[in-house]
């Protein structure tokens, strides 16, 4: 069966195209809101327990302890698979984890364990996270050579940063006093 088709009709069709592309674009839809940034959910010492405090010692413990030597079998059956990553990689990810809570100490609304605001906005204490971060970026350079002499360095390093801050934050004879220069 053959169909023939009007001039009219594809004359219609082709000036309908023609004024269709002619029409101004729909304009692009907003771009979506950021959302609000989150609360803090713990307090600065609940950070330091649940992030720094076990991935600093990761990174202390390779002064002594090489990542490289075999490790005893983990049974995944009944471990929490805290030794699912083994050797170097642990080590690396430990000082990534440093890195990275630099920005969660200063992430306004922390508050210190005492309830007093944690001084993010002063300048000391951004001085203080930024030699985390420097100090978490330095372990993972010297985690990715593999070399003891370097991580013996990079401990250092950690150290004399969480040290900086808790001598004028941190070391108080009275808890209350904690997060005040």
């Amino acid at each position: 069966m053959r169909v023939r088709v009007s001039g009219v009709v594809v004359g219609s069709l082709f000036f309908g195209a023609i004024i269709a592309a002619q029409a101004p674009a729909a304009k692009p839809p907003a771009p979506a809101a950021r959302p609000a940034a989150a609360r803090p959910l713990g307090n600065l010492a609940q950070v330091m327990r649940a992030i720094l405090f076990p991935n600093s010692n990761i990174i202390f413990f390779t002064q002594t302890d090489n990542p490289a030597d075999p490790k005893k079998p983990l049974d995944v059956t009944f471990g929490t698979f805290a030794n699912v990553y083994t050797g170097w990689q642990v080590v690396e990810n430990a000082a990534i984890a440093l890195n990275e809570s630099a920005d969660l100490i200063l992430k306004p609304g922390r508050v210190c364990s005492n309830g007093l605001p944690a001084p993010v906005g002063r300048a000391d204490y951004r001085k203080f996270a930024q030699g985390l971060r420097d100090a978490g970026t330095a372990a993972l350079k010297a985690a990715q050579t593999k070399d003891m002499d370097k991580m013996v360095e990079a401990a250092g390093t950690v150290s004399e940063a969480c040290e900086n801050c808790h001598t004028v934050y941190r070391e108080k004879p009275d808890l209350k006093d904690r997060c005040k220069p």
